[in-house]
């Protein structure tokens, strides 16, 4: 049977006020009565209304996370399902439900109104947002708990965790140099996102402490898809690279296949590096060497960023940048030349 207020609060010997109040959480309720009042509600099965206890907590318990890309490229991306996964799951340890929106630019402005102001959702988490991108800054300035998976510097003040792109692509691009190789080209990730930005870095700031200033022609942007890696890669082959290092693992597959159509080997002609160390990576041919970052501990920890937002009010910026490791298998050569070059000349 369903049981009511008034029902609960005569098993357990309280004011239905009372009652009210326990579920609600209400600090003013001795811990002795709090006590009988939760134990004649799991006694029964009782659940308390979602709706009316909205009411007055003006909390749903449930949040937004946003994505503004389109489906096949979400669910075509094997880092998404991996960050998911583990956002979901540690949402659901502390009694949140997740709410997924993929968006485009024109739908956000209806998200914002529905989802934000009408309060549908208590915050969000924002993945692979690009780095002009207003939604985050504007529920920031709105009073909305917002968190972004990866570095958002339009608005200095809003929490994010992000990997430390910059250093893992540095160390990847000097694991080529130190392999002999030379004319070290880079597909980079788009120059509009935070991981495409701080990767190009990472990859100048090696070749330049190897005393190489890197031409135009060998830089190509990329998508951070398979197909943008290919067309990439067709492009960087006009310059003759001997190694690439390609800002994302699902771009160095295209690479691959484009190195393969031009009728040149992996490692053997070309040496490649990737980016992410998704499953994928392992079963390239030949195996892909890459830089890998925590994707899980990435959604962990912006669950955990925006709760002390939801839950302990804090307002103060977090940033957190997790680190990072170079996986070395056989696409870089590694393998069978496993001396460093002792020097580093100019190219």
């Amino acid at each position: 049977m369903g049981y009511t207020l008034e029902e609960i609060a005569r098993l357990a010997g309280v004011s239905r006020s009372t009652v009210s109040r326990v579920i609600n959480q209400h600090p003013n309720v001795r811990p002795e009565v709090r006590e009988r009042v939760w134990r004649v509600i799991r006694e029964v099965g009782y659940h308390p209304h979602a709706a009316a206890r909205n009411l007055v907590t003006r909390r749903s318990q449930i949040v937004g996370v946003v994505i503004p890309e389109t489906l096949p490229k979400v669910f075509g991306d094997p880092y998404f399902p991996v960050v998911l996964h583990a956002i979901s799951e540690a949402l659901a340890e502390r009694g949140y439900l997740l709410v997924l929106s993929l968006l485009t630019p024109q739908q956000e402005e209806d998200f914002y109104r529905r989802a934000l102001r009408g309060r549908v959702v208590d915050g969000i988490i924002v993945v692979s947002a690009r780095t002009t991108d207003p939604l985050i800054a504007r529920a920031y300035r709105d009073g909305l708990p917002v968190v972004s998976i990866g570095r958002y510097p339009e608005e200095p003040n809003v929490s994010y965790v992000d990997a430390d792109n910059v250093e893992g692509a540095r160390v990847a691009t000097e694991h080529l140099l130190r392999l002999g190789r030379r004319r070290v080209a880079t597909i980079a990730g788009p120059q509009t996102m935070a991981p495409g930005v701080d990767r190009l870095e990472g990859y100048r700031i090696a070749m330049q402490a190897w005393g190489i200033n890197p031409p135009p022609e060998w830089i190509a942007e990329g998508d951070f898809t398979e197909a943008g890696g290919y067309i990439a890669m067709r492009r960087l082959l006009l310059a003759r690279p001997d190694a690439v290092f390609v800002a994302s693992d699902l771009m160095a597959v295209g690479a691959l296949k484009a190195i393969r159509e031009a009728g040149l080997r992996v490692p053997d002609d070309i040496a490649l590096v990737g980016y992410d160390d998704v499953e994928l990576a392992r079963y390239t041919d030949p195996p892909l060497t890459t830089v890998r970052q925590p994707i899980a501990e990435l959604g962990r920890v912006a669950v955990r960023l925006l709760l002390r937002q939801l839950e302990e009010g804090a307002r103060d910026p977090q940033r957190v940048i997790l680190p990072t490791e170079l996986v070395i298998r056989s696409s870089c050569g590694a393998l069978r030349t496993l001396s460093p070059s002792p020097s580093k000349p100019a190219i």
